[in-house]
């Protein structure tokens, strides 16, 4: 098996930061991402996370850029 071989098993994954990749069947998964909830071919594969990865930034930003928002929206304007 190889990742460029066209019957190989992927599995969509992702880590903390809410970011996905495929990562083949044949190799145990790195730490720090675990599996998404989808799994096959390549091509399957990327067409999911085209489909589910609708905000490309990293939920640090995410979480920050609404904190900060949030803060603004509490001051009084001038």
């Amino acid at each position: 098996m190889s990742w460029g071989d066209d019957n190989a098993v992927f599995h969509v994954v992702m880590n903390d930061e809410e970011q996905y990749s495929i990562w083949p069947d044949f190799k145990a998964i790195p730490p720090g991402w675990r599996e998404a909830g989808k799994s096959g071919k390549k091509e399957e594969c990327l067409a999911w996370i085209d489909t589910v990865w609708t905000d490309m930034r990293p939920l640090s930003l995410r979480k920050q850029m609404a904190e900060d928002a949030a803060r603004q929206a509490r001051q009084p304007a001038d």
